[in-house]
């Protein structure tokens, strides 16, 4: 009993002490500095002739902890590439794929909007996508922009491999096949996830044969990624369809179907599995 009351009572002091020195730490809350800006990267803009509006650029840079400072980097270019639009995820997984040894080394070029369903469509005669869409078409002045103006000034300011790519969702998927139909020889890699080939009545998928017959020989690849979303997987299996009779030579192109995914869940799971796929580490050359 005696031994009882004693463990009590210092049970009580040993509370009682505690609760004194939380007291007085509490008394003298940590000094803490004023919040300074997160910088993540790097952004610019140019004054585009092409579009006759300025663009903003936003840079992101994603190495290994071996890759040298000065090394030279290829390039991923990336529609919807503003801070509150897909720059800063992607960026995370460019990062963490290159940290973990699943890529390669890449600079992140994300490209802000400003008309986005204008910049990234073609013509429709659907009168669907005019209410989605008031202005279209404009496309063909985007590619320019980024041929004339965008990869020239990135390879004047930063050290390139002369490797490129464009990674695009939606609507910017769309506009990622379109150019590789069109323009196959603009980048080496083109990565569309759920892309908005429905627009114009599908007619982007209906012309592909056609696009593709007039295209030149190179080596190039496109990865395609579609979602539960019925109408778009429908018309990415349509090119695929065309692709598997009539691929060109040199073109690797991969279809990965993500039927547990929809339209707004798909970018990060498909990011994922392209860019592994698409930019794995290249294997140490044998003695």
């Amino acid at each position: 009993m005696r031994h009882t009351r004693f463990a009590l009572h210092l049970a009580a002091a040993l509370l009682f002490t505690a609760s004194g020195a939380f007291q007085l730490a509490s008394a003298a809350p940590a000094t803490a500095s004023a919040a300074t800006p997160l910088v993540i990267g790097e952004s610019f803009t140019i004054d585009s002739q092409a579009l006759k509006e300025k663009r903003h650029i936003n840079v992101y840079v994603a190495r290994a902890w071996d890759t040298p400072p000065d090394a030279p980097l290829p390039v991923l270019y990336m529609p919807d590439g503003g801070v509150a639009e897909d720059f800063l995820h992607v960026a995370g997984l460019l990062q963490v794929s290159v940290a973990n040894g699943t890529m390669r080394p890449f600079m992140l070029v994300g490209m802000q909007n400003t008309q986005r369903r204008r910049d990234l469509t073609g013509p429709t005669e659907n009168a669907e996508d005019r209410k989605i869409a008031p202005v279209v078409s404009g496309a063909p002045a985007y590619r320019n922009f980024i041929r004339d103006e965008l990869m020239p000034e990135v390879n004047r300011r930063y050290r390139t491999t002369g490797e490129t790519a464009i990674v695009g969702e939606s609507l910017g998927g769309l506009f990622v096949v379109e150019t590789y139909l069109l323009e196959p020889q603009l980048f080496d890699h083109y990565l569309a996830f759920d892309p908005s080939l429905w627009w114009n009545h599908g007619a982007l998928p209906r012309q592909a044969a056609a696009l593709l017959a007039k295209g030149k020989p190179g080596k190039h690849s496109l990865y395609l990624a579609s979602s539960s979303e019925a109408g778009i997987a429908v018309e990415v299996q349509r090119l695929a369809d065309v692709l598997q009779q009539q691929a060109p030579a040199g073109l690797q192109w991969h279809v990965e179907k993500l039927p547990e995914e929809t339209h707004g869940t798909i970018y990060h799971p498909a990011a994922l599995k392209a860019f592994r796929a698409v930019f794995k580490p290249q294997a140490p050359a044998k003695p």
